[in-house]
């Protein structure tokens, strides 16, 4: 009975979202060396709105460190006109957005804009897309990530959704929050930890692990109803799940039969078979992009490494030999990237290893870092690390240039997830 209350209790609470103290805050503490000067300028109608987008373009936008926003005052730049190129030119910008709001009989708009580029003196595209007033948000993402894609030649993150762990005194909340730390939810509240949480590649469900129960137990949520149900609760520890990329599978880590194996099942639970069988520990997970291998950290050969397997089983090939301890891999969505933990003099920093050519590169130079977790594009890399005795989330761009810190104040913020690139 109390077990059935304390899930009811935690699917109640699923529903709620989270006040104001939870949101996260972003600083930027690092740029990249070079960067775009653009015009991001008020679209027409734009003031029709309660709240604006050509505010939330620019705020993308800027935090990337890609980007210098050339400021032309207050007067919009409608998407009918192309605008004077050669006089925004010579203001010192390399491109300019335009766009309007047509309002619609229904109270929606059609957003429409362009982008030029000022050198060329041509048009890099167009798109126009429908907005209700409470979408402002969403769009000014999408717009985002149209003016980053045209600029630096790969998709943008800003409409992507990030998932974490923030602890509050005694309360532990699973949030999903836009990529910006705004527009935050929670999907669990509980009084347990919760930990590993795992986005499905459609970005509709998350796994994840709950201790609601006493002991680790694997949960997959839908989060459009908060519904969810366990997919692993066998004897011992159940945990870090990952998906599959075709979401029908998850890798995850069993004690059912003794040490921490790995273990694949259908993401309904299903179809329990093990992966490898190990004398040392064999944890932590993660896919490659293509579904053919899944990549884990082992104590197999004495300390902890990074080693992958055949997502049919087999043999484990060793993939890091620098330094004594490599954990947590994370491949990139192109399949080029490994990130992972490594120490390095005493400190635990975020790497790159670059699978073609081997080389590693630490991003990072802090000393307590933790769960790294790439952008859909591949460009950043969310972590966990901890400041001041308490756990932040930071990103770092994938040639460490580009450094950013999140922060819940007065909490601690743990277990960050990226999620997918939804089209």
């Amino acid at each position: 009975m109390l077990a059935a209350f304390r899930l009811l209790a935690a699917t109640v609470l699923a529903c709620l979202s989270l006040a104001a103290h939870a949101q996260l805050s972003i600083e930027i503490t690092g740029a990249g060396a070079s960067r775009f000067p653009v015009v991001i300028p008020v679209f027409e109608n734009e003031a029709r709105l309660p709240r604006g987008v050509t505010d939330v373009v620019r705020a993308d936008l800027e935090r990337s460190g890609l980007f210098t926003l050339i400021d032309i005052g207050p007067l919009p730049l409608p998407e009918s006109v192309v605008p004077d190129l050669a006089g925004m030119r010579g203001r010192g910008a390399d491109a300019v957005l335009t766009g309007s709001l047509v309002p619609q009989a229904n109270g929606s708009y059609d957003v429409r804009f362009r982008l030029f580029d000022t050198q060329r003196q041509l048009e890099l595209g167009a798109m126009s897309m429908p907005m209700t007033p409470a979408q402002n948000r969403l769009v000014g993402h999408r717009i985002a990530d149209f003016v980053y894609e045209k600029l630096t030649g790969m998709p943008g993150h800003f409409s992507t959704r990030i998932a974490y762990v923030v602890k509050s005194g005694p309360r532990f909340e699973l949030q999903v929050a836009d990529a910006d730390g705004m527009n935050q939810q929670a999907a669990l509240i509980s009084r347990e930890p919760i930990i590993s949480p795992s986005w499905s590649p459609d970005g509709s469900q998350l796994a994840y692990v709950s201790f609601e129960q006493k002991k680790p137990i694997i949960y997959v949520h839908t989060l459009a109803t908060g519904q969810r149900r366990v997919v692993a609760n066998f004897k011992g520890s159940n945990s870090a799940p990952t998906w599959s990329p075709d979401g029908r599978q998850l890798a995850v880590v069993l004690t059912k039969d003794g040490r921490s194996q790995l273990y694949v099942l259908n993401a309904d639970g299903s179809g329990v078979r093990r992966l490898a069988s190990s004398s040392g520990i064999d944890t932590e997970p993660a896919w490659s992009p293509d579904g053919q291998w899944i990549y884990f950290t082992s104590d197999r050969g004495g300390s902890p490494q990074i080693y992958r397997i055949s997502a049919s089983g087999g043999g484990a090939q060793r993939v890091t030999f620098d330094n004594a301890y490599n954990v947590t891999p994370r491949p990139s969505a192109d399949g080029k990237l490994l990130a992972f933990i490594t120490r390095n003099g005493g400190r635990f920093q975020v790497a790159v290893l670059d699978l073609a050519t081997r080389q590693t590169t630490i991003l990072t130079d802090s000393a307590r870092d933790e769960s790294p977790s790439f952008a859909p594009n591949g460009r950043m890399i969310l972590y966990a690390t901890e400041v001041g005795g308490r756990g932040v989330l930071a990103a770092v761009s994938s040639d460490g240039r580009i450094k950013q810190r999140l922060s819940v104040q007065a909490a601690d913020v743990r277990e960050p997830a990226w999620g997918p690139q939804i089209r």
